[in-house]
């Protein structure tokens, strides 16, 4: 957080309690205590869980595990954590977290509660892209493929949706379709794929955190970083877009402008989870709306639904590696079933209000 020149002041108090304004030249700052407290509370929780993984089954105790992150403990010990369960635990957070903040931005982005990647295409895009890579080219720009499918993918979305104004249902339908057409391109390069490609393929399109290794963390963390770091300072005019386009221009906001900036952050964020763990689903569209209903706040609620996605998939993969099955679980699978659950409790929670 910067160092302000000018620091004051507390405003009046909303739904979530008291907001505190801080303002500098250049810069004003709004801190919520309850979305603040929960997304402190929400991090302590998935860091919680990423401890349990690194102790899941014993074999390494506590004592060693704490050593070993720190130095100490036998060679053993620190191989087992830091080569084989420290990446795991780590890529899970940031994934997640990259996860529940693309959510949160589509969702306000498009005014409906199921604008998240998985569902509105942007996600099967940034798989095709990256699947082209791992099956014709060299997986060390599978970030790249990821990053120009979802890409490619907005683009061709926004051009469909965008018939004389912007309409979130519109971007809905038109992902929805857009999807559609990219889960088939997907299967279609499976067909043609190498039997063993094919097979290390379809594990990936699943999502699964099975093969996360150290090098890969530092730049999903890096990405994740930079790209919340370049959300920030638009979140706010986004929150003006419900007013309305005229209204938010009244108050100097551009509203192309800022949804194509929000729109760039937003498949940034996907291209940073898909390239790290595949297409992984639900944890996007859950985790806006889980934090939203702790938080009890307005607006994108960017920094909660992050919090909150990395311990959905944090929590997900712990269950995946310790259900009693044949072998391990893809994490896709664990969010898949959770969010087949989400969606038939909020059916019954609607039906009956």
């Amino acid at each position: 957080m910067s160092v302000l020149e000018k620091p004051v002041a507390v405003r009046g108090r909303g739904r979530s309690g008291g907001t505190s304004a801080v303002r500098g030249r250049g810069l004003s700052l709004r801190i919520r205590p309850r979305p603040l407290a929960v997304t402190l509370l929400l991090t302590l929780l998935a860091a919680g869980s990423g401890a349990l993984a690194l102790t899941r089954d014993g074999l390494v105790p506590p004592a060693e595990v704490l050593g070993a992150l720190f130095g100490a403990g036998s060679e053993q010990a620190a191989f087992v954590v830091l080569e084989l369960r420290l990446p795991r635990v780590a890529l899970g957070l940031v994934v997640g977290a990259a996860l529940g903040a693309a959510g949160a931005l589509f969702q306000q982005l498009s005014r409906n509660p199921l604008g998240s990647p998985d569902i509105v295409g942007f996600n099967s895009g940034a798989a095709t892209g990256a699947l082209l890579v791992l099956l014709h080219g060299d997986p060390a720009y599978v970030a790249a493929g990821a990053a120009g499918g979802g890409l490619a993918t907005a683009v061709i979305v926004q051009l469909l949706a965008r018939r004389g104004s912007f309409r979130g249902n519109r971007l809905i339908l038109a992902g929805i379709a857009v999807g559609s057409l990219l889960a088939s391109v997907n299967a279609y390069l499976l067909t043609r794929a190498a039997l063993d490609h094919a097979q290390s393929a379809q594990l990936w399109l699943i999502g699964s955190l099975g093969s996360a290794e150290r090098h890969q963390v530092l730049p999903a963390l890096l990405g994740l970083g930079v790209l919340l770091l370049a959300a920030l300072p638009v979140v706010r005019r986004l929150d003006l877009l419900e007013m309305g386009d005229e209204a938010a221009g009244g108050l100097g906001v551009d509203a192309g402008r800022t949804r194509v900036l929000v729109l760039l952050v937003a498949v940034g964020l996907s291209a940073v989870a898909v390239s790290a763990a595949g297409p992984i689903v639900f944890v996007a569209l859950c985790a806006p709306q889980l934090a939203r209903r702790l938080s009890r706040g307005t607006g994108t609620g960017l920094l909660p639904a992050a919090a909150m996605g990395a311990l959905l998939l944090s929590a997900s993969d712990l269950a995946a590696i310790s259900l009693p099955t044949a072998g391990p679980l893809p994490v896709g699978v664990v969010t898949g079933a959770l969010g087949g659950v989400y969606l038939a409790w909020l059916l019954g929670r609607g039906r009956r209000r």
